[in-house]
């Protein structure tokens, strides 16, 4: 899943992000109400965790106007603020649920995946395949015509990140935000290795390459 956590605590929106990544799904991050109202109405999600209480404009609000422009991305509320009239102001304004901090993350996890379920009672996606490349979520492993590919779990970001966008060009500042969690070009070759090291192990030997590098711009993953 594709998940947009707004949320003006750094190190909280880090730790949920970590934890939802390590689970296999796609994250981005904004840090105030203005921007999470943008990303929400232009990205293309699965589900969103709100913060209450954010900077720039207040959960409720962005909440409210998401709904008023017919956005019916399911929301998760996550606020400090617990007291039933908190909690019934906050699924008034258009959020399927709330979760009050602290929580366990187990906690959140298994809501955000009944949320999605409950929208589309179609399976949440465990199975990605591009051409004859194909990769499960859930037992993490990867297969190219039948060949089992060990990866690496960095590589394997990577890949799920790459196989996500299949199609799209990815450029090295998406990459460095998405896989690697830096808001800054840390001035490595950190892309260039293990971009290497994965078209080294999904494209070698086989018939046709899949991982393309697009001169001035980025990779993009087709058949």
């Amino acid at each position: 899943m594709k998940i947009l956590i707004i949320e003006d605590d750094e190190a909280a929106a880090g730790f949920m992000a970590k934890g939802l990544k390590e689970s296999g799904h796609v994250t981005d991050h904004a840090a105030n109400g203005e921007d999470g109202f943008e990303f929400a109405r232009h990205g293309d999600y699965d589900a969103c965790v709100v913060d209450r209480m954010l900077p720039k404009m207040d959960g409720l609000t962005l909440v409210e106007r998401l709904r008023a422009e017919g956005i019916d991305t399911p929301i998760l509320f996550l606020s400090a603020l617990g007291e039933v009239d908190d909690r019934i102001k906050g699924l008034k304004a258009g959020g399927d649920d709330y979760l009050v901090k602290p929580y366990a993350f187990a906690e959140l996890l298994a809501r955000i995946e009944a949320l999605v379920r409950r929208r589309d009672p179609r399976e949440v996606e465990t199975h990605l395949k591009v051409g004859d490349l194909e990769m499960d979520l859930l037992a993490r492993s990867v297969r190219r015509g039948g060949t089992v590919i060990p990866m690496q779990p960095r590589e394997f970001r990577l890949l799920e990140y790459l196989m996500r966008n299949a199609g799209h060009i990815v450029t090295r500042t998406m990459l460095l935000e998405s896989v690697w969690d830096y808001h800054f070009d840390p001035q490595t070759n950190v892309i260039d290795v293990h971009i290497s090291r994965l078209r080294a192990k999904i494209d070698k030997g086989f018939e046709a390459p899949l991982l393309h590098t697009v001169r001035g711009s980025g990779y993009c993953l087709r058949a």
